[in-house]
C-alpha cells in the first residue's frame, strides 16, 4: 500500500492505495520556474516575439491601454505591471496618458481594494483604472462581424486608443482551448451579446448533440470559440502583449511578450509541454483535487478539475474528488443549474438562453452521466451535493471506500487507478 495525499483547500486528504494498481501519478512535467517576475517581464518585452520592442512601438504624448484580467484570474499582474509602465515612462509616456482597464467579461467590476490587490498599492494609485461593464451598451464601440456572425462590440475606452497592449496568463481553457492571448479582448473588454453569441459554439451544432466536441482543453485548430476570439482580436489588432505562463503547481514558469498571436502562441506551446501529460490508456478510478485553494473555493471553479480528469477516466468509470468548496453555491445561477438532471431539457433551456454559467453546469452534468462520481467536501455541503450527481463523502478515505464497494459489486478486481492532485491545471492526452 502507498500513501497518497491530495490537496483540499488549505490542507490535504490522504489515502491509502494499492499501489501495484497505480496507473498514473499525474502532477504535470518538469519546468523551469521563474525566479525574478519582474525581471522576467522586462527581459521579455525588450526583447519580445514577432515584433519591435514596447519602447520602440509607443511613443510620447499617446494614448496608453493596459487590458488586465480581473481578481477571478490572478496572473501576476501585480509583478509585470510597474516593470511595463516603467518602460512606458523611460520613452516619454506619462502616468496621466496611461488607463488600466480591467477585463472583467461578463463578471462584475473591482472594489478599490481589489484594483490595488491585482494593480499593487502604488500602481492602484498612479493610474486611471477602468472597470469593463459588457452590459452598458453605451460603452461599446462595433468593429465587424466574425466569419461566425459574431458582432464585435468592444469597450471604446479600448477602441478609441492609440496603444493597446495585452495581458493576461496561458492557461489551459476548457471551452477555448486556451486561455489568454485573444481572450482579453473576447470576451474581456467585449459586449454582453459578443461574449453569449461566442461562447454559445460550445453547443453542438447539431440540437441535441450536446456538448461542441470541437471546444475543449488545448483544442485550437478547428475550435470556432478560438477562431472567433481571434478573428474579433484582430480587428482591433493590439500593438503589443504580455503574457504568464504557470506550472502546474502554481509557479511562474515564463513570461512571453511580443507580437499578440505569436508570443501567446508560443505560451500555449509551452504550457502543454509542462501540462499535458501523455497516458497509454484510461482508469476505471481517477481520484482528482483542482489543487486547493483558491482553485477549490467553488464548485464553478472546481469543475475544471472535472473537465480534465474526464480524458484519464473510462466510460462508466468512477472519479473521486476532493474540492472543499467553502463556497459552494457561488455563483447561484450555475449552481441552481448544476443541479438539473434532465439533460435533454437542460440543453434545450440552454440553446433558448444561453448563459455561460449554464453551460458549464451542463457540461458538468454530461461528465457526471457516464460515471459514479464521489465529492470529498465540507458536511455541511452534503445537501447540496446529492443534488448534484455527486455523492457527498467525509473524507478520501470513505469515498475509497464507497468506491471499492462499487468495484467489488461490479466483479473487478483487476481495476486501475490514475492520481491527479493538480486536476485543474493538468491534462491528460490519451496516445491513439
Amino acid at each position: 500500500m502507498k500513501k497518497f495525499a491530495l490537496p483540499i483547500g488549505k490542507r490535504f486528504e490522504e489515502v491509502l492505495l494499492p499501489e501495484d494498481k497505480i496507473l498514473y501519478d499525474i502532477h504535470g512535467n518538469e519546468a523551469p520556474v521563474c525566479a525574478d517576475v519582474a525581471a522576467a517581464a522586462l527581459e521579455a518585452i525588450r526583447n519580445p516575439i514577432g515584433t519591435k520592442p514596447l519602447r520602440e512601438i509607443v511613443q510620447a504624448g499617446e494614448k496608453i491601454i493596459i487590458i488586465i484580467s480581473d481578481i477571478t484570474r490572478l496572473c501576476g499582474t501585480a509583478d509585470f505591471l510597474p516593470v511595463i509602465v516603467n518602460e512606458l515612462n523611460s520613452v516619454g509616456v506619462k502616468d496621466e496618458d496611461i488607463t488600466v482597464i480591467v477585463a472583467t467579461g461578463t463578471h462584475r467590476g473591482h472594489t478599490a481594494e481589489e484594483d490595488a490587490i491585482v494593480c499593487g498599492a502604488e500602481m492602484a494609485k498612479r493610474l486611471n483604472i477602468v472597470q469593463h461593464d459588457s452590459r452598458n451598451d453605451n460603452d461599446m464601440v462595433t468593429l465587424g462581424v466574425t466569419k461566425y456572425g459574431t458582432k464585435v462590440a468592444i469597450n471604446k475606452v479600448v477602441a478609441n486608443a492609440d496603444r493597446v497592449i495585452l495581458t493576461g496568463a496561458v492557461t489551459l481553457h476548457p471551452f477555448a482551448g486556451f486561455g489568454g492571448g485573444r481572450k482579453a479582448v473576447l470576451p474581456g473588454v467585449a459586449a454582453y451579446d459578443s461574449i453569449m453569441h461566442n461562447h454559445a459554439m460550445t453547443l453542438s451544432p447539431v440540437e441535441g448533440g450536446g456538448c461542441n466536441s470541437a471546444c475543449d482543453s488545448s483544442l485550437l485548430e478547428g475550435n470556432p470559440i478560438h477562431e472567433d476570439m481571434t478573428e474579433a482580436c484582430a480587428m482591433l489588432e493590439p500593438d503589443f502583449l504580455l503574457n504568464t505562463v504557470f506550472t502546474p503547481d502554481g509557479a511562474v514558469s515564463e513570461i512571453v511578450a511580443g507580437h499578440w498571436y505569436e508570443a501567446w502562441e508560443k505560451g500555449c506551446q509551452d504550457l502543454l509541454k509542462m501540462a499535458g501529460v501523455k497516458i497509454k490508456e484510461l482508469a476505471d478510478v481517477v481520484i482528482a483535487s483542482a489543487g486547493g485553494y483558491p482553485k477549490d473555493l467553488n464548485l464553478y471553479q472546481s469543475t475544471k478539475c472535472h473537465m480534465n480528469a474526464a480524458f484519464a477516466v473510462k466510460k462508466g468509470g468512477i472519479m473521486i474528488f476532493t474540492l472543499d468548496c467553502e463556497d459552494i453555491k457561488e455563483p447561484a445561477i450555475f449552481t441552481d443549474c448544476f443541479s438539473r438532471s434532465n439533460l435533454e431539457q437542460f440543453e434545450k433551456d440552454i440553446r433558448e438562453a444561453f448563459t455561460v454559467p449554464a453551460f458549464v453546469a451542463f457540461k458538468g452534468r454530461n461528465i457526471l452521466s457516464d460515471v459514479t462520481a464521489y465529492l470529498v467536501t465540507r458536511p455541511e455541503n452534503f445537501d447540496f451535493v446529492k443534488r448534484t450527481g455527486h455523492i457527498p463523502c467525509a473524507t478520501l478515505e470513505e469515498a475509497w471506500s464507497l468506491a471499492q464497494a462499487k468495484l467489488a459489486k461490479q466483479g473487478k478486481h483487476d481495476y486501475t487507478i490514475t492520481i491527479m492532485g493538480h486536476g485543474s491545471a493538468t491534462l491528460p492526452i490519451l496516445e491513439q
